[in-house]
């Protein structure tokens, strides 16, 4: 099996990502309308079978509007969610400086939990169960699954399939929003990683 990763399109930068269910800026439906005419034109080099999508609004929306152009099953999966970043989900960065000054996700200790949010293991934890699991039971299929979720849960798949490491203040791998990665679920190799530049053709 192949998993199509897809980060959600563009979101307010002025508010705290997370949990928040703020939905994609214009900018950001326009990315997802342009990734999904895309993958329209290439379906042909994939078996896309299915979306699949974390339940914050950013991702939802994203992956509507694939499986609309598609034409295939949308499922939700609440375990796909960025991480819970409790009382700051959707607060201006404003509010949230002012609130909860220097709070950041990687300022947090590995087991100090956002207010009324998870831990940074926690949230580590939550995607390594969902990713195992997933791959237990599809890992004799020949399709392609397409899973749309957020820049923090690639992040940890990613240190995961490259048997590195993961903290909250480990290096970034980079997601753009609307890229796309492709996982092999054979040999364990992304054979795409973070590609955007078909949201640059006119």
């Amino acid at each position: 099996m192949k998993i199509l990763f897809v980060r959600h399109g563009k979101d307010s930068d002025q508010h705290r990502g997370g949990w928040s269910q703020l939905d994609l800026l214009s900018e950001g439906k326009r990315e997802a309308e342009t990734l999904a005419n895309y993958l329209a034109q290439h379906k042909e080099n994939y078996h896309f079978t299915k979306v699949i999508t974390s339940d914050l609004k950013r991702a939802e929306t994203t992956a509507t509007i694939l499986a609309e152009t598609l034409q295939l099953p949308l499922e939700k999966e609440r375990d796909l969610r960025e991480t819970n970043n409790g009382d700051l989900a959707g607060m201006l960065n404003s509010e949230a400086d002012q609130k909860f000054p220097r709070l950041y996700f990687r300022s947090l200790a590995m087991d100090e939990h956002y207010p009324n949010g998870e831990s940074p293991r926690e949230f580590y934890q939550r995607i390594k169960t969902w990713f195992q699991l997933f791959l237990q039971e599809n890992n004799d299929s020949a399709e392609t699954q397409i899973v749309v979720t957020h820049g923090g849960v690639i992040n940890i798949i990613y240190h995961l399939v490259n048997k590195r490491e993961w903290t909250n203040k480990s290096r970034l791998f980079l997601v753009k929003h609307c890229s796309i990665s492709l996982l092999n679920t054979e040999t364990l190799v992304f054979e795409i990683e973070n590609q955007t530049d078909f949201l640059k053709e006119k």
